[in-house]
C-alpha cells in the first residue's frame, strides 16, 4: 500500500501520528532494502523483519501488541517495501550451462581403468563402513567394529556418512548416496555427541559436507541440517575478541574456555559460514567470521607470519610458533580460497594471503642439502627444519594462487614453490618401504616414532591433482597411481582401508579408516584420473576437507538465497 493509504489505516489520532513517523522511517528503511537487494549479501526478508522490530521500538510499541490496527500498519509497511522489489532478480551468474558434477571419464583406456580402480576402492571403503559401523563416526576395518576414539568421540553421529556424500555422488554410487541421504534426514543429530567437540572439525566435515550436498542436489534438507549444526557452534564465538573457543558442548552450548585458540581452527571457518549466509539470507554467519578476519588483519604480525596461538579473551598472540603444517595450515589456504570462492571480490582475503605468502617465502621456505624444497617451522627465534605431511597441501595452494595471479613475479615464484614442495612430498613417499609418506619429514637428521605413521592422509595427492589440472605434466598422474598401488598393497583389509603405524614396515595397520580418506584422498585420486570438466577449478573451490563449494557469480549451482521468493511467501502469510 502507498504511504497515503497507510495514513488512513487507523482511527485514533495517536496511531495516525505514529503512522506519520512510520512513513518517515520507511524512507530510511527503503535505502537499507535497496542496498541489501542489490548487494545480494543480505536477505530482504531478514532485513525487513529486523526493521519492523525496530519500528516497534522507535514507536514505543510492545514487541507483541493486541492492537490489530497497529499490527496491520506495520505489516503494510513491510508489504509496501517488498512490492518495490517485485521485479528485482538475484545476482546474475555468468554462465548458462550447469557445471559437471558426474561423469568426466577420460578417453584413453589407461586413465579410464585407473579411475575405475579408485571408484572400486571407494566402494570397498564405504561397504566396510556400512557393514561394520553404520551410523558410527568411523570404522575399525581390521577389528570390523566402530571406532570409539574419533575426534567426535564414540557417538553415533555418522561422520563417515556425511564426509562421504559428495564423493559418492561424483562417482555415481547412487544407491550408497541414497542410503546416506536417508540416514542424514532421519538420524543426523549432533546433540548425541558428549563432552566438548571441536568447532573446526565439525565445520569442515559436517557443515562442509552438507553444503556441498546441497549445492550438488538443491535438496533443502542438507541446508537445514547445516544450519542446525552451525547454530550449535555459535556459542563458541561469544568472546571479547570474536575469536572463538575451540570446543563447544553440542548438548548444552557451554564452551571449553581455554587460554589459547588455534590459528588453523578459528581461521578455517570463513568459506562455509559465508556460503551459508549466501544460501540462507542470514547474515549472522558471515558477520561472525568477518569479525575474526578483521581482528586478525589489524593485528601486528612480525615478518608477516601469524603465530599458531591466540588468546580469545585478551586477543594477545601466544608463543612465537609459526607453521604451514599442523596448527597453521588451512588458515592460509582459506585466505586464497575465499577470494576465489567469492569470484575474486574478497580483496581483504587476497591482501592477507599476499602478505602471508611473502612472510612464508622469506622466513620458512628452505632448500635441503639434497636440493629438496620444504617449509620449515619458526619456533621461538629459530627454524625447526621439519615439514608435516599436512603441509603438503601447500603445493596445491601455491599452484592455485599462481594460476590466478596477475603479477608476473609472484606467479612465477609461487608456481616454483608449488612444484618444489610437491616434489619433496613425493620423494618422502618414494623413500619408504611401503611407498607411503610419513606423518613428518625432518631435514636435520633426527627422527621420532610418530613421524613414521601414515594416517591415510590426502595432502600429497591433493597437490598432485591441482598441479595436474594446471600444468598437465603427466608425472603427477603417475605419482598418483603409485599411491593407489601402495594403498592397495599396504592399507586394504577386508573391512576397508587402514592407516599404517610405520611406513617402513609393510601392513603395520593402525586399524582406523579415517573419514577423510573417503572425503579427500579417494576423491582427489578419482579427480586426478578424470577430465577437467568434472568439478572444474574455475567453478568450484574445495574446502580443507575436499568438499567443493561453488564459486559465486560463475557457478549455476551456487543456489543463492532468493529474498524475493521468500518475501512473497511471508507476504501471503501476513
Amino acid at each position: 500500500n502507498p504511504p497515503h493509504v497507510l495514513l488512513t489505516k487507523t482511527s485514533s489520532s495517536s496511531l495516525q501520528f505514529r503512522s506519520v513517523l512510520s512513513v518517515m522511517t520507511l524512507g530510511f528503511f527503503l535505502v537499507i532494502c535497496i542496498s541489501s537487494a542489490l548487494s545480494n549479501d543480505y536477505s530482504l526478508q531478514h532485513v525487513v523483519q529486523l526493521e519492523v522490530q525496530h519500528l516497534r521500538q522507535e514507536l514505543h510499541l510492545p514487541v507483541r501488541v493486541d492492537d490489530e490496527e497497529t499490527d496491520t500498519l506495520l505489516k503494510d509497511i513491510y508489504i509496501f517495501a517488498s512490492s518495490i522489489f517485485a521485479n528485482q532478480t538475484p545476482v546474475e551468474v555468468n554462465s548458462t550451462t550447469n557445471p559437471t558434477i558426474q561423469g568426466g571419464e577420460a578417453t584413453d583406456p589407461q586413465t579410464k581403468a585407473r579411475r575405475n580402480v579408485v571408484r572400486k576402492m571407494m566402494k570397498h571403503a564405504w561397504d566396510g563402513y556400512a557393514a561394520h559401523a553404520w551410523g558410527k563416526n568411523e570404522v575399525r576395518p581390521v577389528s570390523k567394529s566402530g571406532n570409539s576414539g574419533t575426534v567426535f568421540g564414540s557417538s553415533d553421529c555418522g561422520a563417515t556418512i556425511v564426509d562421504s556424500m559428495d564423493t559418492l555422488y561424483i562417482m555415481g554410487l547412487e544407491k550408497e548416496f541414497a542410503r546416506g541421504r536417508e540416514w542424514i534426514s532421519t538420524s543426523l543429530n549432533l546433540t548425541k555427541m558428549t563432552g566438548h567437540i571441536s568447532v573446526f572439525e565439525t565445520n569442515i566435515r559436517y557443515v562442509g559436507g552438507l553444503l556441498t550436498a546441497f549445492a550438488f542436489t538443491g535438496d533443502e534438507m542438507f541446508k537445514t541440517k547445516a544450519v542446525e549444526i552451525v547454530e550449535k557452534l555459535l556459542p563458541a564465538f561469544a568472546t571479547p575478541t570474536g575469536i572463538p573457543h575451540g570446543r563447544v558442548n553440542m548438548q548444552t552450548g557451554l564452551v571449553m574456555k581455554e587460554a589459547k585458540s588455534i590459528l588453523s581452527e578459528f581461521g578455517t571457518l570463513h568459506m562455509e559460514f559465508s556460503y551459508l549466509s549466501d544460501i540462507t539470507g542470514n547474515i549472522i554467519y558471515k558477520n561472525t567470521v568477518e569479525t575474526i578476519r578483521n581482528f586478525l588483519d589489524k593485528k601486528v604480525k612480525h615478518n608477516n607470519l601469524y603465530p599458531n596461538f591466540l588468546n580469545p579473551t585478551t586477543g594477545q598472540w601466544g608463543e612465537n610458533h609459526c607453521s604451514v603444517g599442523a596448527l597453521g595450515d588451512s588458515f592460509y589456504e582459506y585466505l586464497i580460497k575465499e577470494w576465489l570462492r567469492t569470484g575474486k571480490t574478497d580483496e581483504q582475503a587476497k591482501k592477507m594471503f599476499d602478505e602471508a605468502a611473502s612472510g612464508i617465502e622469506q622466513m620458512l621456505l628452505q632448500t635441503s642439502s639434497q636440493g629438496q624444497t620444504y617449509l620449515a617451522e619458526w619456533k621461538g627465534s629459530q627454524l625447526e627444519h621439519k615439514m608435516d605431511h599436512l603441509a603438503c597441501f601447500a603445493g596445491g595452494m601455491f599452484a592455485l594462487a599462481a594460476a590466478n595471479e596477475l603479477e608476473d613475479t609472484n606467479r612465477t615464484q609461487w608456481m616454483k614453490m608449488a612444484e618444489g614442495i610437491t616434489a619433496t612430498c613425493h620423494r618422502s613417499y618414494e623413500n619408504t618401504v611401503t611407498k607411503l609418506g610419513p606423518e613428518v619429514m625432518r631435514f636435520d637428521g633426527t627422527s621420532r616414532t610418530f613421524d613414521r605413521s601414515y594416517l591415510l592422509r590426502p595432502e600429497t595427492v591433493e597437490s598432485y591433482f591441482v598441479l595436474w589440472r594446471l600444468t598437465k605434466n603427466p608425472k603427477y598422474r603417475e605419482w598418483g597411481w603409485k599411491v593407489v598401488q601402495a594403498l592397495e598393497k599396504n592399507c586394504k583389509v577386508e573391512g576397508g582401508y587402514s592407516g599404517v603405524v610405520d611406513v617402513n614396515y609393510e601392513r603395520s595397520s593402525d586399524d582406523v579408516q579415517q573419514s577423510f580418506f573417503l572425503a579427500e584422498t579417494l576423491k582427489y585420486l578419482y579427480l586426478l584420473f578424470s577430465e577437467d570438466d568434472l568439478l572444474d577449478l574455475d567453478q568450484w573451490v574445495f574446502n580443507t576437507e575436499a568438499h567443493p563449494l561453488p564459486i559465486k557469480g560463475v557457478n549455476t549451482f551456487y543456489r543463492a538465497y532468493n529474498a524475493l521468493e521468500s518475501s512473497k511467501v511471508l507476504h501471503y502469510e501476513l
